[in-house]
């Protein structure tokens, strides 16, 4: 592992309670305030073993899981809309389909990341075909990407609570939530500070995926809460 990745860079959790019904939202305040930002192409590390930011691979290595049968629809329905312009790996998609096994549950991996993934150097542009695609069509991109794509680097633990209701605690992803591979990853992005290099907080940066997270009256009271307005 590389020389920066001990803690992570906005400092101890300082947690904000939103009660919303039967669900109690707990977000890490601190990592709100911080200035994470993704540097995908501009010096990401990549989560190999070895730090290799030369090959844009960022965190698409293990392609992406898929929440359940209607989202791998959903993202099956969006790439049969993407030509090859801005798709490279648009003929393995064709020969061979999107998902990792007949489960569906996952995006298939080629050369060594999601076939999503456009590499550096593509003349379609690099970087998630499906994200991509989006911007063309100028809708948002996570209403194009799989669900885990676009909530990285924010994670959401549901545990239940006492009464029926359940406790949702919105935090920084981390190490250990890659599962095995975190062990061996060269770089995790919410660790160290080569990443904490925006220039506004991750309540403003992340405000569209916060708010899909957690409905828009959640995301009011979080935001009047973290920013003080």
């Amino acid at each position: 592992m590389s020389g920066d990745t001990d803690d992570a860079g906005f400092g101890d959790p300082v947690f904000e309670e939103i009660e919303a019904g039967e669900t109690t939202w707990r977000f890490d305040a601190a990592f709100l305030r911080s200035h994470w930002t993704c540097i995908w192409g501009r010096g990401c590390l990549g989560i190999e073993e070895v730090p290799a930011p030369e090959h844009g691979l960022g965190c698409c290595s293990l392609g992406a899981e898929l929440d359940g049968d209607e989202e791998s629809m959903t993202i099956a329905a969006l790439a049969a809309t993407l030509d090859a312009g801005r798709f490279q790996h648009h003929a393995d998609a064709q020969r061979d389909g999107i998902f990792g096994d007949e489960t569906r549950s996952t995006t298939r991996v080629v050369d060594g990341a999601c076939i999503f993934l456009n590499r550096p150097g593509f003349g379609g542009g690099a970087g998630c075909a499906l994200h991509l695609a989006a911007v063309d069509a100028g809708e948002p991109p996570l209403e194009w990407k799989p669900s885990v794509c676009w909530q990285l680097p924010l994670k959401v633990d549901w545990a239940p609570r006492g009464d029926g209701g359940e406790v949702a605690t919105v935090r920084a992803w981390s190490r250990r939530d890659w599962g095995d591979d975190g062990e061996t990853m060269a770089w995790c992005c919410t660790e160290g500070a080569l990443a904490y290099v925006g220039d506004r907080p991750v309540i403003e940066s992340l405000s569209d995926e916060l708010e899909a997270l957690t409905g828009v009256a959640v995301h009011v009271e979080l935001r009047r809460r973290v920013l003080g307005s």
